[in-house]
């Protein structure tokens, strides 16, 4: 069976930079184009609007530059404005060669924002898609609230398409402005329109205000729609645009006669490079990209998984270059921890596993924080075994913080039986217990890694005298990788990270 193509429009640069607080840089922009075209592989980037400001027309100009050594300049499109021509001269200056011209979709923003008649707009429309065809720029035109168009003044609607019909456009761009349709409306308008002009490539762009956006796309798709607008992480404004990741996977998985070329590998690290320069964090279970989505929780799943994949379904965290995880907290049973152990190398009899989980459970029920690679410590303790030894251990501090004093450090360090006391300031009581730590390792001849990263966190809902995690990133010569501390001081909380460190090194 010979499938359908549905091009790809991304538009996390333009409609997605509308979610409050967003602003990319010229650099920021630059970069996600290019991965958007060259690792996602989608078909189309809308990067911008016209006139909006002078660093956004630098940034489009840089863009197109790359865009034009590159093959992709027919790729990147600018979101245009019916102007007399202004927006024209602003695209020909910064190279843009594919406009997305906005017009009124809806009788009622005719009336009332533009107050003109239906053939007082058509006649501008075409000025301007002359003008832009005269300068060598495609077009591809916005019916802005096409959605209410359809639910209200649908006659505007179609008049509106047949003057469109016999102009240059090459593509014409269906948006949900404000979110408002339900799946059924979404498959009955386009069907509609699609079987009146079945000869003119028609996007659908979904916004999400009811939490529909996916739905509305995957009907929209049934219906018969040539193009997707999409966002990553689904940003955008107000509750944002229909998301990347879900709908590429909801195609693939739940539409066979269609073919996206997207290379679902790169969604992941794509999301969260997003996720770095927008400052927008991605929600811990948000399909697809969220840091839970991938992970069993209950005792009950990851047994399940260890006998014939009982709880897997198609969406494979392997297809988004990731994998997945088994949590360790109060609702963990024996296969979670069983998991975990496995790629620690390390195994249990019945017996020692079913202790260890049971202090799991309790550390859960404290909303401590388990990870897996405080699993051997937890050996240690719970059975008093050498499996897991600590050759190191911070025996005693005393940490000092003095008014127009620097904070100082004296710390008792047991390392294979030998013990060391030393004492040294620094900028802070942590710094100074590192400062003091480094003597002792100096006096073993021994090198400390370095610390790259130092972050603190209270749970979500906790009380202010809750426990508090600190998470260190160290880096050795070998390799990275990270200690947690739990206590209700954050200092403490570091120098228990720190004692796990000095044990795995």
């Amino acid at each position: 069976m010979q499938r359908r193509k549905i091009e790809i429009m991304d538009t996390t640069l333009r409609d997605g930079e509308q979610t409050s607080g967003v602003s990319f840089s010229i650099s920021e922009k630059l970069t996600i184009t290019q991965l958007l075209l060259e690792e996602l592989n989608v078909d189309r980037v809308e990067i911008a609007s016209a006139r909006v400001s002078e660093g956004e027309f630098q940034a489009v100009k840089n863009i197109l530059v790359w865009a034009e050594a590159n093959g992709y300049a027919d790729r990147i499109e600018v979101l245009s404005f019916v102007d007399d021509g202004v927006s024209v001269d602003w695209m020909v200056q910064s190279g843009v060669k594919v406009q997305n011209l906005l017009t009124k979709g809806s009788m009622n923003h005719l009336t009332h924002q533009l107050k003109k008649t239906p053939q007082q707009h058509f006649a501008e429309i075409k000025k301007v898609i002359d003008l832009a065809t005269n300068h060598n720029i495609a077009t591809n035109v916005y019916l802005e609230d096409w959605s209410n168009g359809m639910r209200n003044s649908p006659d505007y609607v179609f008049q509106l398409l047949d003057a469109l019909s016999v102009l240059p456009v090459k593509r014409i761009l269906l948006p949900d402005t404000l979110g408002i349709l339900t799946p059924t409306e979404t498959f009955t308008y386009i069907t509609d329109i699609k079987s009146k002009y079945p000869a003119i490539h028609f996007d659908f762009h979904a916004h999400n205000d009811y939490d529909l956006g996916t739905a509305n796309v995957l009907e929209a798709v049934k219906a018969g729609i040539d193009g997707l607008h999409l966002t990553v992480n689904g940003m955008g404004e107000r509750a944002g645009n229909a998301a990347l990741a879900s709908t590429i996977a909801v195609l693939n998985d739940f539409c066979p006669g269609i073919e996206v070329q997207m290379k679902e590998s790169a969604i992941y690290s794509v999301s969260k490079l997003v996720e770095t320069f927008s400052g927008i964090r991605i929600p811990s279970n948000k399909p697809i990209v969220g840091s839970n989505v991938f992970t069993q929780t209950a005792g009950i799943h990851a047994d399940g998984d260890s006998k014939n994949n009982l709880y897997f379904n198609d969406l494979l965290p392997e297809r988004f270059g990731r994998k997945r995880e088994y949590a360790l907290g109060k609702t963990s049973g024996k296969a979670n921890i069983e998991k975990n152990l496995q790629e620690l190398g390390l195994k249990l009899n019945d017996a020692d596993l079913k202790k260890v989980t049971q202090r799991v459970i309790e550390l859960g029920d404290k909303k401590e924080t388990v990870t897996k690679e405080d699993l051997p410590y937890i050996i240690s303790d719970v059975l008093d075994s050498s499996l897991y030894g600590e050759k190191v251990v911070v025996e005693s501090y005393v940490l000092m913080n003095s008014m127009g004093l620097r904070p100082s450090a004296t710390i008792a360090v047991k390392i294979d039986d030998e013990k060391f006391e030393e004492n040294a300031q620094g900028d802070g009581q942590f710094d100074a217990f590192m400062n003091a730590l480094t003597k002792v390792y100096n006096k073993k001849k021994r090198r400390l890694p370095k610390l790259i990263d130092y972050a603190v966190r209270i749970a979500p809902g906790s009380s202010s005298d809750a426990l508090c995690e600190t998470i260190i990133t160290w880096e050795t010569d070998q390799k990275k990788f990270i200690t947690r501390g739990l206590d209700s001081d954050q200092t403490v909380c570091a120098i228990k990270a720190t004692q796990k460190m000095l044990n795995i090194i």
